[in-house]
């Protein structure tokens, strides 16, 4: 949003706010099988991004690091940070929601944006509204829910926040006496959050502790200073409001199918029915008009075999755009099932092809950044590994992700860039022996050679039967002197591959220096070597 956008939106919107508080760890505590009143907190980076009731009741708090927490709670169940679960989750409050409103705008997992002033008509009073949407909430999701009011988008979470209902036009006077803080409660994601925090400290150091007294500031002094964070954290502290919510959009799949009456079998032929039914699908979907988030290309043989692969497709409305993206995408699928580029059995020519675009939204429903706009940076970026790939192939372009495994290295797999698969090890499957979270940040393509030492300065040893032979009190890094061990934690033993010529069997150890630093180092035939880095 521009500094001169926001002073012609209309009048403030009568929103219900439907809020779950600590969802993030509600989800995990959920799917991990703890009871609703263990002390809990779920674990990002290097801090706890949520907390259970439990946990701070026995004074855990929001970014504490994961032993001033365990400090203070020795029982406190620490449980790894999946914005994905979270939102899987999310999708029964939701769902329960939508029993009661037709139409509800997802903020983010554990926040929910409902228009109030039909649905309050219909059920005879706000009142009456918010205990419906209460009562649908909990029994679908067994979750704890509560539900607020009010005039604009940051009176109505902060009256959910409360379970309260705001007067119309009293949500200025509501918000006056909250502290600028408030801003982050409706921040969509982590990066938002942190550009809100950032700002709401510069706001502190000069003075600005409440919302009352940042929305009687000069909005053009305000703009001047912060921008249009500025301009939307002016409007929104007075009450104002940004834009009317979205509707929830339930929309069909679209599938377009090509049977050919000759299989194509040489490069020239299959681009040229790749791009026809690119271009077939992005017809299909500016008639209708919508977009889609995924396509899956899915491929019946002469032989009877079905083949499916789903893309992502992260290109801008442009003419043409998207049928030239998917061209490409469908053109080299089929040439990697073809020439058994890809994984699996050789397979005959192809004697149909369908696309079909999955997660379909209406046209302009995808959500815009905090401050509006979009990322012009992440548009080229795309374009320009779209063209990489053009040039030299799928896999000229490789994009990390999580898969199973037992060490940081073997938990990474690099799939083409687009491409929505299958990992060949799953997470979620039990992998007995695998090292605890968190993950190092940095892991090293080939380890480093180090040296770790006890108090006499000899070299610490890791017996057959697992015992360390002295406490590790030296770590020797390459070209550094030998530094002191604060802390360390291990061993835990790999043996993989006995089979094989490359057998491996190693013991790991987290090592923490007094410096700050931190380390994953493996002992293998009785020397030490640095396999990743912490953060």
């Amino acid at each position: 949003m521009s500094a001169g956008e926001g002073a012609g939106v209309d009048a403030p919107v009568r929103r219900a706010a439907l809020w779950v508080p600590d969802w993030p760890v509600v989800a995990a505590m959920a799917a991990g099988g703890l009871a609703a009143d263990a002390p809990a907190a779920v674990l990002h980076g290097r801090g706890l991004v949520a907390v259970s009731a439990a946990a701070r009741a026995a004074g855990v708090r929001r970014g504490m690091r994961r032993r001033q927490a365990q400090s203070r709670c020795p029982s406190l169940a620490i449980l790894p940070h999946d914005e994905g679960r979270d939102a899987r989750a999310f999708e029964d409050v939701a769902l329960g929601a939508e029993e009661v409103v037709s139409g509800v705008e997802v903020t983010r997992p554990g926040l929910l944006m409902i228009p109030a002033t039909g649905a309050a008509r219909f059920f005879g009073g706000e009142e009456a509204l918010a205990e419906a949407l209460v009562v649908a909430a909990t029994e679908r999701s067994g979750a704890e829910v509560s539900v607020g009011i009010a005039d604009g988008l940051l009176a109505a979470v902060e009256a959910a926040r409360g379970s309260v209902i705001v007067p119309a036009g009293g949500s200025a006077a509501y918000l006056a006496p909250l502290p600028v803080a408030s801003l982050g409660h409706v921040a969509a994601e982590r990066r938002q959050l942190s550009a809100v925090e950032d700002m709401t400290g510069v706001l502190e150091r000069l003075g600005i502790h409440t919302l009352g007294a940042l929305a009687a500031l000069p909005r053009a002094d305000v703009i001047a200073r912060f921008g249009s964070a500025g301009a939307w954290a002016h409007r929104l502290s007075g009450g104002g409001d940004l834009a009317p919510p979205v509707l929830r959009r339930i929309e069909q799949d679209i599938e377009v199918r090509c049977d050919f009456e000759e299989a194509p079998r040489d490069v020239e032929r299959i681009a040229l029915e790749a791009r026809r039914a690119a271009e077939a699908l992005d017809t299909a979907l500016r008639d209708a008009g919508v977009r889609c988030l995924r396509v899956s290309v899915a491929v019946v043989t002469e032989r009877g075999e079905e083949l499916e692969r789903t893309w992502r497709t992260d290109v801008g409305p442009r003419e043409g755009a998207f049928a030239r993206f998917m061209a490409d995408r469908v053109r080299w699928q089929l040439e990697g099932w073809l020439s058994r580029t890809s994984a699996g059995p050789e397979v005959s020519p192809p004697a149909s092809l369908t696309l079909t675009a999955r997660d379909v939204v209406g046209g302009g429903a995808e959500q815009a950044f905090l401050w509006g706009g979009v990322s012009g940076a992440d548009a080229r970026a795309h374009r320009a590994m779209g063209r990489i790939q053009g040039l030299t192939g799928a896999e000229a372009v490789l994009l990390a992700e999580e898969q199973g495994g037992r060490d940081p290295r073997d938990r990474v797999s690099y799939v083409p860039w687009g491409q929505v698969g299958q990992v060949a090890r799953r997470v979620d499957r039990p992998w007995p022996g695998r090292l605890p979270d968190p993950a190092p940040a940095t892991v090293l393509t080939p380890p480093e050679p180090v040296r770790l030492l006890d108090a006499a300065h000899r070299d610490v040893v890791v017996t057959e039967r697992l015992h360390v032979s002295a406490a590790p009190t030296w770590l020797a890094l390459t070209g550094e002197d030998a530094a002191p061990v604060d802390a360390w934690a291990g061993p835990w033993p790999l043996a993989e591959r006995w089979w094989s010529e490359d057998a491996s069997r190693r013991a790991y150890l987290q090592v923490a220096l007094r410096d700050g630093r931190a380390f994953l180092v493996a002992s293998r035939r009785g020397e030490w070597a640095l396999e990743a880095v912490y953060d």
